[in-house]
């Protein structure tokens, strides 16, 4: 559980709102633009063209939480 308060999707102002609503993103709503900065981010990451494949990508990303102790 987070430690931030969690902004509820309504006060988000619409041009920021993302498709995913997990809650690390939500966790970005209380500075709404940063939550969009990272989930395009994220995007681009996880499905732009380049020399890994999207399940390398995943492979990497649970190693590294799982190193980081992280609780998602």
């Amino acid at each position: 559980m987070a430690h931030i308060r969690y902004v509820p999707l309504d006060e988000i102002p619409e041009e920021d709102r993302v498709a995913d609503t997990d809650n690390i993103l939500r966790i970005h709503g209380v500075n709404s633009p940063t939550m969009r900065f990272h989930y395009d981010f994220y995007r681009h990451l996880m499905f732009s063209r380049g020399p890994l494949t999207r399940v390398q990508r995943e492979m990497i990303a649970v190693v590294v939480s799982g190193a980081n102790e992280c609780h998602y």
